[in-house]
């Protein structure tokens, strides 16, 4: 991120240009800003925070698909949870004329994706409707709705928090990541241990 930040400035507009407008769904150009937006920040403030969540959420989702191919399914993950918050966010706000940047709503994706995999060792997601999923994933939004209601945004300079796009790259990692999982692991699955000696669980 802190590389992408350094070439924006040398893109039109200081990277603007390439930056994701709600309206564009309605009136058309909508590409290339739905990808390219996740890519960009408005300052190194934000590029840290952003940078800073992918180094925590991130490994424990790529451990789940290892290897080469592994890694090209990590990348469109990542990829595919930022399209999925800024489709989310210019749905929600269709119309408006201002400008999205940022990686939250991939880093969120992956947030969501890595809350399946708390406490387990073994690699395996906790079910959808796993207790601790569900609490930890109602305190998250409540903290990020919360932060976009309030405004708050360190770096940002007067910014309006896209807490939108957080919530739907949240969700969307939080669902897909087990069929991605599947799709882009390891075509055969470990054998766990299990410390009190019984048949491990398939």
């Amino acid at each position: 991120m802190p590389l992408l930040y350094l070439l924006q400035g040398w893109l039109p507009e200081d990277g603007l240009a390439f930056a994701f407008q709600p309206a564009s769904l309605v009136v058309g150009g909508w590409w290339p800003g739905l990808l390219t937006a996740m890519f960009l920040h408005a300052g190194w403030a934000h590029v840290g925070m952003n940078a800073a969540g992918a180094i925590a959420f991130g490994p424990p989702v790529a451990r789940l698909m290892p290897g080469a191919r592994g890694a090209a399914g990590f990348l469109l993950f990542y990829m595919a949870c930022g399209l999925a918050a800024a489709l989310g966010y210019g749905l929600a706000h269709l119309g408006s004329d201002a400008l999205m940047v940022g990686a939250s709503g991939a880093v969120f994706g992956l947030m969501g994706a890595a809350i399946r995999l708390l406490g387990r060792r073994s690699g395996r997601l906790r079910p959808l409707t796993d207790r601790r999923v569900l609490t930890t994933s109602a305190a998250l939004m409540l903290v990020n709705a919360g932060a976009g209601m309030i405004g708050f945004a360190p770096g940002m300079e007067g910014a309006a928090v896209a807490w939108e796009a957080h919530a739907f790259g949240y969700l969307f990692g939080l669902l897909a990541i087990g069929p991605w999982a599947r799709l882009w692991g390891p075509t055969a699955q470990p054998f766990d241990s299990s410390t009190d000696l019984r048949d491990p669980r398939l």
